[in-house]
């Protein structure tokens, strides 16, 4: 498992980021074909997505040898890989010495077209997704964006096709195929037929690799990066919309987290405990202790399970405690207590709550103090490379401050079904 602690270190030493570096909250990230590749691969769908940007990439010689490479050995594969699964996979993925080539390319380009250069004033700095490096030089943090989309490219393969890497959470998290079965070479080859066709066209250097990861993930299926999304136009659209006509001044508490906890039995939606969680958020609520609740839980417990946490404890909000639905979001896709806060920082962002306002988490009284606890804190930088909020003052047993980290919006790049 990876760790960001040296560049922790860094921002502690250093303090507030130099002008100009700082997420803008009004920023509108710029949506991929699939929500998959979006919030996985932020900087390779910038690549993709600004047309002058991808034309540029499409038309320099050396960037597209890279991607007829990687093309021409998908067409050697399906001659001659036949049932040597391995086969399919060596050369498909970023080495290292293509790694540091694109990007030496990259920074290169930067120094001479302004288009390059926009995609980092304009995208990659207030877009926050790549935060961690925002103390770098701008052609540096293109530099450090590309090699982390790259290696979180390779390692989604590596998961999820080869499988010679484990996921950080194996028991929810691994391939859904027997890799020693008779059938598993014609899934394979089947996938690479299709990423073949897929890029036929495409002269991206990325666009072969990055379409076989996506393709992987879909396979396996572990969309779950994509699940409810718009959500501001489906799942959380009414408390969305009342967002814009809140008045924080009249609130101590911007918002009360609920922390979902997964079933054991895969036949059950709601776990008795995520009920209780929600009964006392509820009450928090009913204090006027916040003006909105966000439920936070993926699809994560029991393996490949079809119940979203999130979405079974906002109908027991609404069914059985009778919060209205308007005051109650969402944040379908967290697997880890690690994640129940950093996306709920993430969409507090996105959604136009103010940062500097303190939230609270409500909770059963194990996972409360847990959250307080220096482990936790401790478990965040390990996993994540920062810990997404700061402890405030505990209120109860169940409830405690929580103060938004805006470092929150950084990618994970080895986490593909909830980046």
């Amino acid at each position: 498992m990876k760790t960001y602690a040296s560049v922790l270190l860094f921002f502690m030493i250093c303090g507030n980021l130099l002008a100009g570096q700082l997420p803008d909250p009004k920023y509108s990230l710029v949506k991929a074909e699939s929500y998959v590749q979006s919030k996985n691969y932020y900087l390779l769908t910038l690549l993709e997505r600004l047309p002058d940007v991808s034309k540029l990439l499409s038309n320099d010689p050396e960037l597209s040898k890279i991607a007829a490479a990687k093309r021409d050995f998908l067409t050697l594969t399906l001659k001659n890989c036949g049932n040597k699964v391995s086969c399919y996979f060596e050369s498909i993925k970023f080495t290292n010495s293509e790694i540091q080539s694109i990007g030496d390319r990259l920074v290169a380009l930067y120094a001479s077209n302004p288009e390059i250069k926009g995609l980092v004033q304009k995208h990659l700095i207030p877009s926050g997704c790549y935060y961690l490096f925002s103390n770098s030089e701008p052609r540096e943090m293109l530099r450090k964006a590309w090699e982390q989309d790259a290696k979180a490219v390779n390692f989604a393969i590596d998961v999820y096709g080869a499988q010679n890497r484990k996921p950080n959470y194996p028991s929810i998290d691994s391939i859904s195929f027997d890799i020693h079965s008779k059938d598993y070479p014609i899934v394979v080859y089947d996938c690479s037929n299709t990423v073949l066709e897929d890029v036929k066209n495409s002269r991206l250097f990325f666009m072969p690799t990055m379409d076989y990861a996506i393709r992987e993930i879909e396979i396996n299926d572990r969309n779950r990066a994509a699940d409810y999304e718009p959500m501001e136009k489906k799942c959380n659209k009414l408390a969305f919309d009342k967002v814009k006509t809140t008045h924080w001044a009249d609130w101590k508490y911007s918002l009360i987290l609920v922390p979902g906890e997964g079933p054991e039995l895969r036949e059950e939606p709601l776990s008795p405990i995520g009920m209780m969680r929600c009964r006392v958020a509820a009450y928090c609520w009913k204090g006027k202790m916040a003006p909105f609740i966000m439920v936070s839980g993926g699809k994560a417990h029991p393996y490949k399970t079809k119940f979203c946490e999130a979405e079974e404890m906002k109908k027991y909000l609404i069914e059985t405690m009778h919060v209205p639905e308007n005051v109650i979001f969402m944040e379908p896709h967290a697997r880890h207590t690690t994640t129940n806060m950093r996306n709920c920082v993430r969409l507090m962002f996105r959604y136009g709550f103010p940062m500097d306002k303190p939230c609270i988490t409500s909770t059963d009284k194990d996972q409360s103090y847990y959250i307080t606890d220096k482990e936790m804190q401790d478990r965040c930088v390990e996993e994540l490379g920062y810990s997404p909020y700061k402890n405030g003052k505990r209120l109860s047993e169940t409830a405690a401050e929580f103060y938004p980290q805006i470092s929150a919006l950084q990618i994970d790049l080895d986490e593909p079904m909830d980046p």
